[in-house]
């Protein structure tokens, strides 16, 4: 029987890589990320697994943040869709976990590195070819680097090249890759063949409790549910303002378009009732662009809960 279960839905990456009893597992999928000299050997996650986080079957962010045995504070999600602001989002959360960590009296030596793991289901940059972009400060005329500080990073699943007869001497990237993206479609006999490792069997035997349990499967499928309607409600939202934005035949009217769906799009993840198109109309465009950011800054305060 197939597992069924993608680890992509936040359900399912919540609690495989975010509960203290699989920490292991969240060991084997960091080490195959930043590839670090000394190996990570321990973690202690900041904001463990809670059937609490998925009450309602609203969408949002379900990070997890860890500190690890060398003290770096890290913060890893799972992203199914690309907006605007992606980036500059993900180096707000690596500041922000730089900041915290600094208390009163504190001395700024003993901040530790802030690192920011952005998994994407989409592709993110186009122009390359690389899956594993790796972001630092850096002085890019002097080769000079502020080491130890803040990272980002983004692995684009979708990039590597994944085929079953290639994937046992795949790197440990490329097997993880390989697990997200296709894991619901095996028997866990034949994954576990595929991926003899470790990390890989616990992985896979998260994804069999959850399947197997009544509770736990009624939830990813509430969750899974919720991100197919946001997704659906995101590429609706950009369809809407793109015909919006014909009709009225001026680039005013394209981000006017844009603007509304982007307002209503938001009111549903929040909870509340979207406006109707003709309600906002009538609103100028300076108390349209106000409500978008009151929104944007609801909606962020929700993630970082």
């Amino acid at each position: 029987m197939l597992l069924g279960i993608k680890p992509t839905v936040d359900f399912a990456f919540k609690k495989i890589f975010g509960s203290p009893e699989n920490s292991p597992i969240l060991i084997g999928l960091l080490n195959a990320i930043l590839k670090l000299a000394d190996p990570i050997v321990h973690v202690e996650l900041l904001n463990p697994f809670s059937y609490q986080d998925f009450a309602d079957d609203k969408l949002i962010v379900l990070d997890i943040r860890a500190r690890d045995s060398a003290g770096r504070w890290l913060n890893i999600e799972m992203q199914v869709s690309i907006f605007a602001g992606l980036l500059q989002r993900l180096v707000y959360y690596a500041c922000t976990l730089y900041v915290d960590q600094l208390g009163t009296g504190q001395n700024y030596a003993d901040l530790r590195p802030a690192i920011s793991i952005c998994l994407l289901n989409k592709i993110l940059f186009r122009d390359a070819s690389t899956p594993h972009h790796r972001f630092r400060l850096v002085d890019a005329e002097y080769d000079m680097e502020i080491s130890d500080s803040i990272e980002v990073h983004t692995v684009e699943l979708t990039k590597y090249n994944l085929r079953e007869e290639t994937i046992p001497e795949a790197t440990a990237i490329e097997q993880w890759a390989f697990f997200f993206l296709f894991a619901d479609r095996y028997g866990p006999e034949r994954l576990r063949e595929l991926l003899p490792g470790r990390d890989f069997q616990g992985a896979i035997t998260a994804i069999e409790a959850i399947a197997g349990k009544t509770e736990d499967r009624v939830m990813y499928d509430q969750r899974e549910k919720a991100q197919r309607d946001y997704l659906w409600a995101l590429e609706g939202a950009r369809q809407e303002g793109w015909q919006e934005g014909r009709q009225e035949g001026r680039q005013e009217g394209r981000q006017e378009g844009s603007l509304l769906g982007k307002i209503q799009l938001l009111q549903q993840l929040l909870g509340e009732q979207s406006s109707s198109t003709e309600s906002l109309l009538e609103r100028p465009t300076d108390e349209l662009s106000a409500l978008l950011a009151d929104l944007q800054q609801r909606l962020r305060s929700r993630q970082g809960r």
